[in-house]
């Protein structure tokens, strides 16, 4: 009886303990599921401080999907822009352009109004008509940025020190005033101040003036209210300015003069931004 009993219990532990290493093994298998999934569409092309952005991109999120557990990965294919393909991602990000084709636009339109989250970078924000990024697709320039048609830019890039919105949830824990890395920041045609769905995020402080160094004198400016960062309050999105660096034109090495992600504050704020369109708790760590 005594031999039975043991044997019984020998055989409950095993089962217990072969079932607890099956309990932690899916647990570790689901901790390995990526919170969320990202998708950076991009072009790459002509524009080499828009190129240099793109691959300081490429490099720097994978390390951030690896630390923060969300999965990245990146296309140049704009044709990947269908409702099939961004089904399987919760954020999308435009690091420089923006589609163009109208079924490209329209599988986008509607993936932002059934819940999609997006960020979008610099260049991807930029219209004027006449050029070859012409102003002709309203939803998005007029409604969803809101800033219409870019109007002009300073030059060369230069860090600004931006204003904060700490009553945001993926700029809380951003500093109240910072300096930037530089960049070639854009002036719009609308004033986002006057748009009710409009929450700027991040502006350029007053201190920063004059900013730019020209040569022409209206590229650099010497007063004015300058948004860098906003959301749209009726989607999940947030556009960052940021995504210009600064480039050795002059002595035609086109060697990296700044980066974007070099700066750890501005890394922070676009991190967060991030976590917080992927549905993730921002730390203030």
């Amino acid at each position: 009886m005594h031999t039975y009993l043991r044997i019984n219990k020998i055989i409950a532990c095993t089962l217990i303990c072969f079932a607890t290493c099956i309990w932690l093994q899916n647990a570790k298998a689901q901790s390995r599921q990526p919170k969320f999934k990202v998708i950076a569409f991009y072009t790459g092309k002509d524009d080499k401080a828009h190129i240099s952005f793109v691959h300081e991109a490429n490099k720097w999120f994978p390390r951030m999907a690896a630390k923060y557990n969300f999965s990245y990965d990146s296309t140049k294919n704009w044709n990947n822009m269908n409702a099939e393909f961004l089904s399987h991602y919760q954020v999308v990000l435009f690091l420089d352009t923006r589609p163009d084709a109208p079924d490209q636009r329209a599988a986008f339109e509607k993936y932002m109004k059934n819940g999609g989250a997006w960020m979008g970078f610099h260049f991807s924000a930029f219209a004027l008509t006449p050029s070859a990024f012409n102003q002709d697709w309203d939803w998005y320039h007029n409604e969803f940025l809101g800033s219409g048609q870019y109007v002009s830019n300073i030059w060369r890039p230069s860090a600004a020190i931006l204003d904060i919105d700490n009553q945001f949830a993926a700029t809380k824990n951003i500093p109240s005033k910072f300096k930037s890395a530089p960049n070639e920041w854009y002036r719009w045609e609308n004033d986002l101040r006057k748009n009710p769905d409009i929450q700027i995020l991040a502006s350029i402080d007053s201190a920063s003036f004059p900013l730019g160094t020209g040569p022409k004198q209206s590229e650099i400016w010497h007063s004015g209210y300058y948004p860098v960062v906003w959301t749209n309050k009726k989607y999940k999105m947030i556009y960052m300015n940021m995504g210009h660096n600064d480039i050795d034109y002059e002595h035609k090495t086109d060697k990296d003069l700044s980066l974007t992600f070099a700066n750890e504050t501005e890394s922070k704020m676009i991190l967060d931004a991030l976590l917080w369109l992927g549905g993730q708790k921002v730390s203030g760590k």
